[in-house]
């Protein structure tokens, strides 16, 4: 590996966590003003339309007809099911602790599901950092479901949080197969258009068409189609395909430990002791799962 391609995998891993951890704040930004799966299809659409000039541009090909079905799939799975459903299931009372301390598991179902693909073998020096990592994800959620934010609300409510993090393990599984031969500026843009449609639908079905807040709803959504979308999900998708899934995804392990100290910085909340040291196991474990 070059100089210059080891230093884009080194800074590759931090922009991501910090970009997807941002997904938080902006849901809480948005609370009550937009309704989110109303807000997601708009996002995503944008996105896949910003990506549309730099394939022209660049003058690279689109997938191939046949792959298309398996982008816009995958792009509804690992976007439009799972912020879809996770945001719908917190709108309906699901703690946003629990929805967290749930998106944990993701980095372990990819471990367990990456057998499927070839060349996807998870080491156990891999296992013990992803345990390790989400022991610590729990000491930072703990103060919160300690505090009475432990309650599930209905059955429904936890099936579709559930479905929403199998629903982005299996997308980003998928990206590990033939559809990782399509150039990456093309399959975002197609992919994108799959996660509209998805929340699209889920948007209609729902009788969403609340859109309010004024300015701080179109700097939110710039900020979202432009560095949430086409930044963050591409760069998972980037670093999926250059690496293996059990490892990539154990970054995700970082989020809700960044997503504290981010709503203790812009909003006061509370920031223990123990959630510190949280963030730092989790730490710990995700540097054991990647090395």
């Amino acid at each position: 590996m070059t100089a210059v391609r080891l230093r884009k995998h080194m800074a590759a891993a931090p922009t991501f966590v910090v970009i997807w951890s941002t997904g938080f704040v902006v849901a809480r930004l948005l609370r009550g003003e937009v309704d989110p799966t109303l807000f997601l299809a708009v996002r995503f659409g944008l996105t896949a339309l910003l990506f549309v000039p730099l394939v022209m541009f660049a003058g690279v090909a689109w997938p191939r007809r046949r792959d298309i079905p398996r982008h816009l799939a995958a792009g509804g799975m690992i976007q439009g099911v799972y912020l879809g459903g996770g945001y719908w299931a917190v709108a309906h009372g699901l703690p946003a602790s629990v929805m967290a301390l749930i998106g944990a598991l993701q980095p372990l179902m990819v471990a367990l599901l990456a057998r499927a693909v070839p060349g996807e073998a998870v080491a156990r020096r891999t296992w013990a950092g992803l345990l390790i990592g989400l022991a610590g994800v729990c000491l930072v959620i703990l103060p919160r479901l300690a505090s009475g934010d432990g309650s599930v609300g209905s059955p429904l409510v936890l099936v579709v949080a559930l479905v929403g993090i199998v629903s982005m393990t299996a997308g980003t599984l998928v990206q590990k197969t033939s559809l990782a031969g399509s150039d990456l500026r093309s399959a975002s843009a197609v992919q994108n258009f799959g996660a509209a449609v998805t929340c699209g639908l889920f948007a209609l079905l729902l009788g969403e068409e609340q859109w309010g807040g004024g300015a701080r709803t179109l700097w939110v959504l710039a900020w979202s189609s432009i560095i949430l979308s086409g930044g963050g999900t591409t760069l998972l998708v980037w670093m999926v395909r250059r690496g293996e899934a059990a490892r990539v995804s154990a970054l995700l392990l970082l989020v809700p430990p960044l997503v504290a100290v981010e709503t203790f910085v812009l909003f006061g909340d509370a920031l223990t002791a123990t959630q510190i040291a949280g963030f730092c196991i989790a730490i710990g474990g995700v540097w054991l799962a990647r090395t």
